[in-house]
């Protein structure tokens, strides 16, 4: 059986002790002080502090600014005991910490009810704050791995192209272990890149940035686009629903922690360094917007390197003709529809036309690395 939790009561008044002690003396261990010094002693053996606010010497408020300006005492639940009503009184307790307030004269059973709902909302606190540790030690382990592996890239120049093949592959197992999304998201998009580069190639906009070797490096280089979730926390990662606000700021860390990881490759020459220029790109830049409205840094037209433009492209365009959690998958007529919608706006419009232009090879590459048949509308 575990043992009691420990309820240190604070008041001057010993009747009031006596009366909150009937009340959980049953359920908890009881420690009581009658000064606010005492208190002080007594608070690092408690797990929540009922304190009285009108004491002599030191008062309540004392006490509570003392106790969360001490690292050994700042996470104990502090619930203020009172007879004052007035708003002021309430406002400075929480701002100094304070959790709750019950009012005098006491009901046993209001105290009971408010001691056991703090006490479980600071163990489950507790518990999130051990998950949170868990998991960056989780994801400081794989950033290790990832440098050591883009270290591995920059010692292992005598075979660039097969250095290059494995560490893609092994970095997209490592994804494809973390998100249960992703499936064949990784083929698909890789060759939506590569399509949609070889339309643009001689397209006066693109011709000196599109040739055989550098198409050929983007369609390697974009199995990386996602590789920063590994940074990413399972509980956001795997959410089977819609994420929050302060959720996504932390999912759209993921095009930095990409970037850093492979930025610590260090430099290359040739065909690698154009590699590792692309895969920093693509990483980091995806959710650009041709507006400006994207992120990690706002870019806008074209400030957004070409890489990450088709990228972003090919990303949607996955997205939306894939099942999710929260959506089935859309048909292609569908998902241009949409798209359209954001053409100059999401979309560098002349990658969204080639997309447009070339929807049979598009159809082909879904249906080759197909996750699931297909749902209609």
């Amino acid at each position: 059986m575990p043992p009691r939790q420990t309820v240190l009561v604070v008041d001057d008044i010993p009747a009031n002790i006596q009366m909150i002690t009937a009340a959980l003396d049953c359920e908890f261990a009881i420690k009581a002080a009658t000064r606010g010094e005492r208190a002080l002693d007594l608070a690092p053996t408690a797990d929540l502090i009922l304190l009285d606010i009108e004491m002599p010497g030191m008062d309540g408020f004392d006490v509570c600014r003392r106790l969360k300006g001490d690292p050994g005492t700042a996470d104990i639940p502090v619930l203020f005991l009172t007879a004052r009503t007035e708003v002021a009184a309430e406002t400075l307790g929480f701002s100094l910490g304070g959790s709750d307030f019950i009012h005098k004269p006491f009901s046993p059973s209001v105290v009971q009810a408010r001691v056991r709902a703090h006490l479980s909302l600071a163990e489950a606190k507790r518990d999130l704050r051990q998950r949170n540790l868990a998991l960056e030690k989780i994801v400081e382990q794989h950033t290790l791995e990832i440098r050591r592996q883009a270290a591995d890239l920059v010692r292992h120049k005598q075979d660039v192209i097969a250095v290059q093949s494995s560490t893609i592959d092994a970095f997209c197992r490592m994804i494809e272990a973390r998100d249960n999304e992703t499936g064949s998201h990784i083929n698909r998009t890789q060759d939506f890149v590569k399509t949609l580069a070889e339309r643009l190639r001689d397209h006066p906009r693109f011709q000196d940035q599109l040739d055989d070797v550098r198409i050929s490096l983007l369609h390697k280089a974009a199995p990386l686009h996602d590789i920063g979730k590994l940074a990413i926390p399972d509980a956001i990662l795997w959410k089977p629903a819609h994420l929050d606000e302060a959720e996504w700021r932390i999912m759209r860390t993921h095009c930095v922690h990409g970037y850093d990881a492979i930025q610590k490759g260090g430099p290359e020459d040739g065909e690698a360094a154009l590699f590792l220029r692309y895969a920093r790109e693509i990483t980091l830049s995806h959710h650009e917007r041709w507006n400006g409205a994207g992120y990690p840094h706002g870019l806008a037209g074209e400030a957004i390197p070409l890489s990450a433009r088709l990228m972003a492209v090919a990303d949607v365009y996955d997205a939306l003709t894939s099942p999710r959690v929260y959506k089935p998958a859309y048909t292609h007529e569908h998902a241009i529809e949409i798209m359209l919608a954001e053409r100059r706006q999401h979309f560098d419009p002349d990658i969204l036309d080639a997309l447009i232009s070339d929807a049979d090879t598009f159809r082909a590459i879904s249906q080759r690395y197909c996750d699931a048949p297909p749902l209609g509308d």
